[in-house]
C-alpha cells in the first residue's frame, strides 16, 4: 500500500495542527494525529445536505459550519436554487487555500460558485452574530459532539452554543449536524433548548456497514420571539 504523503500543514494560534495528506486519489485532513475527514467518506456529509434541505423548503439563507473538503458545500449548492445564499464559515484560514488550490476538483470546486460566500473565523462566533438569519445551520465540524479532537469547539455543542444556534435559525428552520457516533447527551440538549430532534443513523460509504450519526433539530413555527431557554 501506498504511504500518505504530507502536502500541507498550518497551526492554529492556539495551537492546533491540520495537516492535508495525500495517498493515491485518496485524500486526508488530519488534526493533530487524528483524522478528521477523509475523501473516501463523503457519503454521509452529503446525505446531511440532502436530509436538511428535505425539511427546509424554498431557503434563503443557509450557514455551511466548516469546509472540510468541500463535501457538504457542494451537496447544499446542488439542492438550493439560484437566488440562496450560501456562506460557509470555516476557522483554518490554510483549508480555504488548500480547497482552491488542492482539493477543488473532489467536489466540483464549490469555492467558485458564485452563491458561495466565504466567512473567515469560528462558526459559533457567526452563529451569535445572526439572530433569526438563517432557515438552516448545518454543522461539520471536528468529529462532531461525540469525539472532538479539539477542545476548543465543545462550546458550539454546549447548553450554551445550541441555544445560540437555535436563535440564529429561523421560526422551522433546521440545526443539521454531522457526528461520527451517537451521543445521547447532546440529543438531550438539543431537547433542552426547544429543538425537535431526529437522530439518524447513515452510511459513511456508499458501500459498507461504518456509520455516522447526523442529528437534526428543528425549530419550531410560531415562535417568531426568542422563547428564553437558558
Amino acid at each position: 500500500m501506498l504511504p500518505f504523503q504530507t502536502i500541507a500543514q498550518a497551526r492554529l494560534a492556539n495551537g492546533s495542527e491540520f495537516t492535508l495528506v495525500r495517498r493515491g486519489e485518496e485524500w486526508v485532513l488530519r488534526a493533530g494525529s487524528s483524522t478528521l475527514m477523509s475523501s473516501r467518506t463523503s457519503t454521509s456529509e452529503v446525505t446531511l445536505a440532502g436530509q436538511t434541505l428535505q425539511r427546509v423548503k424554498g431557503p434563503r439563507d443557509v450557514l455551511v459550519g466548516g469546509l472540510g473538503l468541500g463535501y457538504t458545500l457542494r451537496a447544499v449548492l446542488d439542492r438550493v436554487g439560484p437566488q440562496t445564499n450560501v456562506t460557509v464559515a470555516e476557522l483554518v484560514p490554510e483549508l480555504i487555500e488548500w480547497n482552491r488550490v488542492h482539493l477543488g476538483h473532489l467536489a466540483n470546486f464549490p469555492l467558485q460558485d458564485p452563491r458561495a460566500k466565504v466567512a473567515l473565523g469560528d462558526v459559533l462566533d457567526h452563529i451569535r452574530a445572526a439572530p433569526s438569519a438563517f432557515d438552516a445551520i448545518l454543522l461539520d465540524v471536528d468529529n462532531g459532539p461525540a469525539a472532538l479532537s479539539t477542545p476548543h469547539n465543545q462550546q458550539l455543542y454546549s447548553d450554551r452554543g445550541v441555544d445560540h444556534c437555535r436563535r440564529a435559525l429561523r421560526p422551522g428552520g433546521v440545526l443539521a449536524v454531522w457526528s461520527q457516533g451517537p451521543s445521547a447527551r447532546y440529543e438531550r440538549t438539543l431537547a433542552r433548548a426547544g429543538l425537535e430532534v431526529e437522530v439518524l443513523s447513515v452510511g459513511a460509504f456508499d458501500t459498507g456497514r461504518a456509520r455516522h450519526v447526523l442529528f437534526m433539530a428543528t425549530r419550531p413555527l410560531g415562535r417568531t420571539k426568542d422563547s428564553g431557554h437558558p
